[in-house]
């Protein structure tokens, strides 16, 4: 791979920076694989009576079947694909990472759906479990509580059969199909 000659970016020249654009551009090429890479390391998570990479298939396919779309079914798939990461703000992380390839309302639904999880669980910790009003008037709360309803909480069953990732992995590239610009 070329390399770029600067020690400083402001002594950077027009070769050096279309260099940078082509490291871009490969790492972009390589973020659908990445994210696999993230979701399968959720098999190792076993604490459930299915891993959290069984249950993000499954949120998933619950989402296809139910007829959403491409994107949204991406954002299903990929929800919990930061937990062993940042297991405090998994759902901010990912949004992080798609927010340049979805729509604002599947991006808030992404950062929030966390504390929205909790409505299902709080009072075993003595949390509040209604901590998601606060949100009422966000564009995207009723798809928020839609998802966790719908497509989180309920795809931890063993019995449900869920599309392989295969069945994904082209809806992932085309969503993350993006050219690189400067941010």
């Amino acid at each position: 791979m070329e390399k770029m000659h600067f020690t400083r970016m402001d002594r950077g020249t027009d070769e050096d920076f279309q260099i940078l654009k082509k490291v871009h551009e490969h790492t972009l090429k390589e973020l659908p694989d990445r994210l696999f890479g993230l979701l399968r390391d959720l098999s190792k998570d076993t604490a459930y009576n299915i891993t959290r990479y069984d249950h993000c298939l499954q949120s998933a396919t619950r989402a296809l079947r139910d007829g959403k779309d491409e994107e949204y079914v991406v954002v299903a798939l990929l929800h919990d694909a930061c937990e062993t990461l940042a297991p405090f703000n998994h759902g901010e992380v990912i949004a992080a990472i798609l927010k340049p390839f979805i729509s604002r309302n599947n991006y808030w639904m992404l950062a929030q759906h966390g504390l929205f999880q909790t409505y299902f669980y709080a009072a075993h910790f003595g949390l509040d479990p209604n901590a998601r009003d606060k949100f009422k008037s966000d564009p995207a709360y009723e798809q928020t509580v839609e998802f966790c309803a719908k497509y989180d909480e309920v795809s931890f069953d063993p019995a449900y059969k869920n599309e392989p990732l295969s069945t994904f992995e082209p809806m992932v590239r085309r969503v993350l199909s993006k050219q690189w610009t400067p941010p």
